[in-house]
């Protein structure tokens, strides 16, 4: 089906994108809703909203997801519902400005695609340490082995427009449930939504500005703005979607989500590629994706971690570690200057292994691409 001159199109590839982030998302969103007093349904049916939103605006495979600075902390510190809302107000608040006075615009005109491609090696390198640490390993023996099965359905069909992968991956999720736990279905229950405003002072606001906001801000504008940004260009090079617009819906996604109860939330561009890799390419897959996440909002929201019996953590893992696979392969198209590679490399080692990684990374690797090579020679001859 085709809907909009081609922008939401439903078949089959779409329907296998849209799972291309769920390793990503789905855990993130299930141990915040576990930690918190956040009421899962509305906060799943927001989310699921989000995604059909964004679908129809941008006709592309542009999946929204929990912002993952503000997911940590708040499952670490256990943040309460009333701080989620005022943080997500500030970021978007703050967002805001930076992209309607121009800031965003002209940032990303200085930094260079080598910096990008660094971000998105260093996100890529998290995805997929986090996959084969943390996911595959759940379940021991029976998870390496469906794992690896699941691996080698992900390399045998990738690109496959007939047999998209991703539905065959999932499939063999529900199969691997079905045998070790029988009882899966016995946690659907109908759950109705609580869309409540949320009852947010300016000190709320605030303390989510210092907790939330200022560890989450420096990460969004390198992956959530200037690296989606590029791979939009890399993957749809005939689609002018500019770092304004993507700015704008960051922002305005955050404070409608702070103000009806939502998650904060984010684009980003290990989620494109995800979407992209298992075959999505127009609005349709993240029209699908939202429409999962309204579905798993009314029926599996009583107990969300039992979503878990029906996608298990070694399935996710490895829609992860694809997902990660193809942030890293962006390198290839700066791999022959050795300088820039190099640069990139540096980006994406220091976005994991340091405080506030991503803006440190951007930092210095911007300041390294713009010092004249002849320079670092002349000055490395002297000394």
């Amino acid at each position: 089906m085709n809907f909009l001159k081609g922008k939401i199109i439903l078949n089959r590839n779409e329907l296998s994108g849209a799972f291309g982030d769920i390793g990503t998302d789905l855990p993130l969103l299930i141990a915040m809703l576990s930690v918190t007093d956040l009421h899962a349904s509305s906060i799943l049916i927001i989310f699921g909203s989000m995604q059909i939103l964004t679908s129809f605006l941008y006709g592309l495979p542009m999946p929204v997801q929990p912002l993952k600075a503000v997911a940590m902390i708040v499952i670490t510190q256990k943040i309460s519902s009333a701080i989620i809302f005022g943080g997500g107000l500030a970021i978007g608040i703050v967002m805001l400005i930076l992209t309607i006075t121009g800031i965003i615009t002209y940032l990303n005109k200085i930094i260079p695609k080598t910096i990008i491609r660094g971000i998105q090696f260093g996100l890529g390198l998290q995805l997929c340490l986090l996959s084969l640490k943390d996911y595959i390993p759940a379940d021991k023996f029976a998870g390496y082995v469906v794992a690896f099965v699941a691996f080698g359905i992900g390399i045998v069909l990738i690109g496959n427009k007939k047999y998209p992968p991703a539905i065959f991956i999932l499939l063999l999720g529900f199969l691997y449930s079905g045998i070790f736990n029988s009882s899966i279905f016995q946690s659907i229950n109908f759950n109705l939504p609580q869309f409540t405003l949320p009852k947010i002072t300016f000190d709320n606001i605030l303390t989510g500005f210092l907790i939330l906001a200022l560890p989450q801000i420096p990460l969004s504008l390198g992956n959530s703005i200037f690296a989606t940004n590029q791979l939009v260009k890399d993957y749809f090079p005939e689609k002018q979607i500019s770092v304004r617009k993507i700015g704008l819906t960051y922002s305005i996604m955050n404070i409608l989500s702070g103000l009806v109860g939502g998650i904060p939330t984010c684009h980003g561009s290990g989620g494109i590629a995800g979407h992209y890799s298992f075959g999505g390419r127009t609005g349709g897959s993240t029209l699908i994706y939202g429409t999962f996440y309204i579905l798993i909002g009314l029926f599996f929201s009583m107990n969300p971690s039992n979503i878990f019996q029906i996608f298990p953590k070694p399935i996710l893992g490895i829609i992860l570690l694809f997902e990660g696979i193809a942030l890293i392969l962006l390198l290839k198209d700066i791999i022959i200057d050795k300088r820039s590679f190099f640069i990139a490399i540096f980006v994406g080692l220091i976005a994991n292994g340091l405080p506030y990684g991503y803006l440190t990374g951007m930092v210095l690797g911007t300041i390294l691409f713009y010092i004249p090579h002849n320079y670092i020679l002349k000055y490395f001859g002297k000394h």
